[in-house]
């Protein structure tokens, strides 16, 4: 009797062992800060990558959800445009990645609610011609981009009169391209505009005024979990999601811009 109980007690710590290191894989580029980026220093909050740690946004809530899964994070570093592939083929379990649950995404990729909201701007040099703009129109003549593969680069067409750049692998090349002149501007939500601001002071945005700026809807401008279609992840995502409040979402959205590698 004691041998079988030894027994069950040992089978019983072996699946709960195996339950607490099951990994919950998250994919994102680890180059969008705040989102998301890259350091060579270790933290009390970034995540070992195989080089290098990752932080941001997106990692701080990857935390709070794979805490909530009673599973073990795993950031796993992916280029932008394999992210969905990645998704589907089952490398990662979630796109944790700044990305908007836009309708044609929604085709491939299931979304749990939004985690964090924002709104669309254009980053600008601070010596350049398009620094009082006001609005889409006051963009007229100028060179204009956005990220490859994102909706970004598609409101440019909502911009009369522009020259419409080609589109960029990420925001860093972007930043480059606009510091050194390449570029008038390109489009970046807020929170990734006071990113590129804190690396850059060369830089500033134009924010618009509600009807000035571009039309878009409220999910274009949000971002969401993304999911194998009819994952069975949705419904506890959701439910942890629900519990982080807005003011938490702000604070550590804040406290992500506040630690940002000052890297251009």
């Amino acid at each position: 009797m004691k041998k079988l109980m030894l027994v069950l007690a040992l089978m019983l710590l072996l699946v709960l062992s195996a339950s607490a290191a099951e990994p919950f894989r998250v994919g994102m580029e680890c180059n969008y800060a705040p989102y998301n980026w890259t350091q060579t220093d270790p933290s009390d909050l970034a995540v070992p990558l195989p080089a290098g740690y990752a932080d941001g946004y997106d990692v701080q809530i990857a935390r709070l959800i794979a805490q909530g899964l009673g599973r073990e994070l795993v950031v796993v570093k992916t280029e932008w445009d394999g992210l969905p592939q990645a998704l589907q083929s089952g490398r990662i379990d979630a796109i944790i990645a700044g990305m908007s649950a836009t309708q044609e995404r929604r085709l491939v990729i299931d979304f749990t609610s939004n985690y964090y909201e924002s709104a669309l701007v254009v980053v600008v040099r601070k010596d350049g011609p398009y620094v009082q703009a006001k609005s889409l129109a006051d963009f007229a003549g100028a060179k204009i981009t956005g990220q490859l593969n994102t909706f970004h680069y598609g409101v440019i067409d909502q911009m009369p009169g522009v020259l419409k750049q080609t589109a960029m692998d990420d925001f860093p090349a972007m930043t480059v391209a606009l510091s050194s002149g390449r570029i008038d501007g390109y489009i970046s939500e807020r929170p990734g505009a006071i990113s590129a601001m804190a690396a850059n002071p060369d830089l500033t945005y134009v924010d618009f005024a509600e009807g000035d700026g571009f039309a878009v809807s409220p999910d274009d401008t949000a971002v969401a979990v993304g999911l194998q279609k009819g994952s069975p992840l949705l419904a506890p995502i959701n439910e942890i999601l629900a519990g982080i409040s807005v003011e938490q979402r702000e604070q550590i959205m804040l406290d992500a811009l506040a630690r940002q590698p000052l890297q251009k």
